[in-house]
């Protein structure tokens, strides 16, 4: 029988429901902005992942990662789903930046092309997703996910239904 050093890990988050009431109120824009100043709550998931670092303009979103052994799967990386996380989040929140106020969207899609093992070693993941083509009912989204030295780890394409919040 192996001995094993037992590890531990605790976040915190903020109700989700207060962001979420900001929602029909300002754009999508307004809405990643107040995040990135800390005026409004990242979203749980932010903190449950450990993304960090979001940047966002209209039609591009980016945020980072610093792997951590808490992301790996029994192969000793960083797991596909903790990566197609951090794609769904720069290309969905893309989109949401091009949303005027009382416009919603939800991922009908995501199609992931995985690169390049990710192990702590690795070091910072950037994740940059753009907005490749915006209509009334969908939208069209690209992430793309490097290393520390530019290359590329994954590439994802999502498609997001757009619609009018009650």
């Amino acid at each position: 029988m192996t001995q094993t050093q037992e590890r531990t890990r605790t976040f915190t988050w903020s109700d989700p429901a207060a962001g979420a009431a900001h929602l029909g109120r300002r754009s999508g824009l307004e809405l990643m902005q107040a995040m990135i100043a800390r005026e409004l709550a990242a979203p749980p998931i932010m903190h449950l992942v450990d993304m960090s670092r979001m940047e966002a303009e209209e039609g591009r979103v980016a945020v980072e990662l610093l792997p951590q052994e808490f992301h790996y799967n029994p192969l000793g990386t960083v797991h596909g789903g903790v990566l197609s996380t951090l794609l769904d989040t720069a290309a969905a929140c893309a989109v949401h930046t091009t949303l005027p106020a009382g416009v919603g969207y939800t991922s009908l899609d995501l199609n992931v092309k995985f690169l390049r093992p990710v192990t702590v070693d690795t070091g910072t993941l950037r994740c940059e997703g753009t907005v490749l083509q915006r209509g009334r009912r969908t939208a069209l989204a690209e992430a793309r996910l490097t290393d520390p030295a530019g290359r590329l780890v994954a590439h994802a394409t999502s498609t997001c239904l757009i619609f009018p919040l009650p």
